[in-house]
């Protein structure tokens, strides 16, 4: 039987989805064919695909319809940001605990990519260590080659997830540090295992990598911090 309850009606959609085969990029069916489908009034249709938009699911191209989406895990950057920012202690304790969990997923993901690293890896990996005093994106975009040669979509989008939330957050620590000295021979100290192939020393250099980021926030725990203006 048919339901006018937006929650289910977006189910319905995505089960339809999946039932029809729809790949990333292909085009959905039009709002008429869907409220005959659905046999779902076009408010209801049209208030659905807004929230499977949001949710990056459905993607609407204006003057060309309607496709599925890619679902990149970046739109949950917003609402993690705000759990975070919303837990005790101004966040702080929830920052830490982000921090883990990324720091759980590359420390065991580390020595998988160890003996996979190629000579023009390791020279990319390089410069994007040198560049890492003037551009902060060197950062990310050093942990997402770090990872690339996994072949885990899901992976990267996660790494690339809690880099993000981390450095949305990251004004709740207080005034900002400057550690980009630290931050290069951390990554460095990497790039040297990686280069040396080998996973155990890969993986305690990660470890090296957290601990500072954690005593950071260990550092921020034990002063008042105010919200950033």
């Amino acid at each position: 039987m048919p339901t006018r309850d937006g929650a289910s009606l977006q189910e319905r959609i995505v089960a339809l989805i999946h039932e029809r085969g729809l790949a990333p990029g292909a085009p959905m069916p039009t709002e008429v064919q869907l409220m005959d489908l659905l046999g779902a009034s076009r408010n209801s249709v049209r208030e659905a695909v807004r929230a499977l938009k949001a949710l990056g699911i459905v993607e609407i191209r204006h003057g060309h319809g309607t496709f599925v989406g890619h679902a990149s895990l970046d739109v949950l950057t917003p609402s993690l940001a705000f759990q975070v920012r919303a837990g005790q202690g101004g966040g702080i304790r929830a920052l830490h605990d982000l921090v883990e969990v990324r720091e759980l997923l590359e420390t065991g993901l580390i020595g998988q990519v160890t003996l996979d690293t190629s000579p023009t890896r390791l020279a990319a990996l390089d410069a994007l260590v040198t560049g890492m005093d003037r551009d902060r994106e060197a950062d990310r975009a050093f942990h997402a080659l770090l990872y690339e040669s996994c072949g885990n979509e899901l992976v990267l989008q996660l790494i690339g997830l809690f880099w993000d939330v981390y450095h949305e957050v990251e004004p709740t620590l207080g005034p900002p540090e400057e550690r980009t000295a630290e931050i290069v021979v951390n990554h460095r100290r990497i790039v040297t295992a990686l280069r040396a192939r080998d996973p155990e020393a890969a993986r305690e250099a990660m470890r090296l990598h957290f601990r500072d980021v954690k005593a950071r926030i260990a550092r921020a725990q034990t002063r008042p911090v105010s919200a950033p203006a």
